[in-house]
């Protein structure tokens, strides 16, 4: 993390406090487990998001395609429905909260990870699918091809999951409408064009309505 601000087990604390806001006063019904990746002591699988005992540490079982976190976020509970409705939109702004909270440069945001009941695992197998499909269909017709918008991390792991094919991919549009584009062998992408101060703005204006 930028300048070493958080040892793990201060990273931990801190998102332990951020989890106990979101259970005083965020109202949500959620169990949590902490982990690190590199390896530490294992949590209670009943602590409570933000109970004495959550900030306990044990190492990751796996890391998503394309990332490797120092600190995994595992959430459960009669509340995690809300966390994955809508392509898991809660869940993807609480772990944007807690990044920030650990003061990540934009770029260093995939060094935490959170996720409920294995809704990024579903997602990542989603996307080698995806990623599969796209690869044939260019193959065969020599078109590029266009995926839906996504995060950035979404985008990075499809990224990943192309590069074995040896075709070039480029991620294009603005702020959140930003997708993956998969050319056919041969087809380079064209440099972006530098956005105008009225597309940014659009940008913006965008990402608010989505909250």
């Amino acid at each position: 993390m930028t300048n070493n601000p958080n040892h793990p087990g201060e990273a931990a604390r801190k998102i332990e406090d951020f989890l106990k806001v979101l259970s005083t006063t965020g109202g949500l019904n959620l169990t949590s487990k902490i982990l690190a990746c590199n390896g530490q002591v294992q949590a209670s699988s009943s602590d409570t998001a933000g109970a004495p005992g959550a900030g306990s540490v044990q190492a990751s079982p796996s890391s998503s395609p394309g990332t490797n976190p120092e600190i995994c976020v595992e959430l459960s509970g009669p509340d995690t429905p809300l966390l994955v409705a809508r392509n898991g939109e809660l869940l993807l702004a609480i772990e944007h909260l807690a990044a920030k909270i650990l003061r990540l440069e934009p770029e260093e945001h995939d060094r935490i990870s959170f996720d409920a009941d294995g809704f990024k695992a579903t997602r990542n197998r989603e996307l080698d699918l995806m990623a599969e499909m796209a690869i044939q269909k260019v193959r065969a017709t020599g078109e590029p091809f266009s995926f839906s918008p996504m995060s950035s991390r979404e985008r990075r792991i499809l990224h990943m999951a192309l590069a074995k094919s040896g075709l070039p991919t480029a991620s294009s549009g603005i702020g959140p409408g930003r997708f993956v584009v998969l050319y056919p062998e041969g087809l380079q992408p064209a440099p972006p064009a530098a956005s105008s101060a009225e597309d940014r703005t659009r940008a913006i204006r965008s990402s608010f309505r989505r909250r």
